[in-house]
């Protein structure tokens, strides 16, 4: 479908005449004018990307209803392929197949990146699919140190991004993150200890 802005994508219609009746309308539509919101993958996205090792996949059904999937894999596993795909590898998971299900009669879908350490969060609007029993790929999205089993891989065509408010985004910490901070702390408490029985003499 042919949009006038890369934002239409969301700002549907209806959200328009919402944003209208609650006072937001002037100022998105500034932003739209201005340029608006990216619509390839940039420098600035690839370098967000290469430390992501968490997202959220968001598909619908044919009658439209949402269903949302945490992702999950080594640092930098949803990787940029051109300037407007992205892929990551799909492991094997609990099988239930509802993802593969909703892009076999619904293409579109939505990823939702989220930095809890630093605040940030990228929406990504577009399309997905499944592509099966290609090795090269595979190997392409796969990283060997990663335990998972990659069953397939998922590319991701965009449509349209855009970074969105810090606010509100409780920071969170993961175990990959947190490590060299308990590393450190606990060689200083090993010293403090060596030091402790050093002064009481044992």
């Amino acid at each position: 479908m042919e949009r006038e802005f890369a934002s239409d994508v969301a700002f549907t219609p209806a959200v328009k005449a919402i944003q209208e009746a609650k006072g937001s309308r002037r100022s998105y539509a500034r932003m739209e004018e201005s340029g608006g919101w990216q619509t390839a993958v940039t420098p600035d996205l690839v370098e967000y990307l290469s430390d992501l090792d968490m997202f959220y996949l968001g598909t619908a059904n044919a009658a439209g209803q949402p269903y949302i999937q945490y992702r999950g894999g080594p640092p930098g596993f949803l990787k940029a392929i051109d300037e407007h795909t992205l892929g990551f590898a799909d492991f094997g998971g609990n099988r239930q197949y509802i993802t593969l299900g909703n892009l076999a009669e619904n293409p579109h879908a939505f990823l939702f990146l989220m930095d809890y350490a630093n605040s940030r969060r990228v929406k990504l609007w577009g399309t997905a699919r499944v592509v099966e029993g290609d090795a090269a790929l595979e190997k392409r999205l796969a990283d060997p140190a990663y335990p998972g089993r990659v069953e397939r891989a998922i590319l991701f065509t965009l449509e349209a991004w855009d970074v969105n408010c810090p606010q509100h985004i409780h920071p969170r910490y993961s175990q990959r993150q947190i490590a060299p901070v308990i590393e450190q702390l606990q060689g200083e408490i090993a010293e403090l200890k060596a030091e402790v029985k050093r002064l009481r003499g044992e």
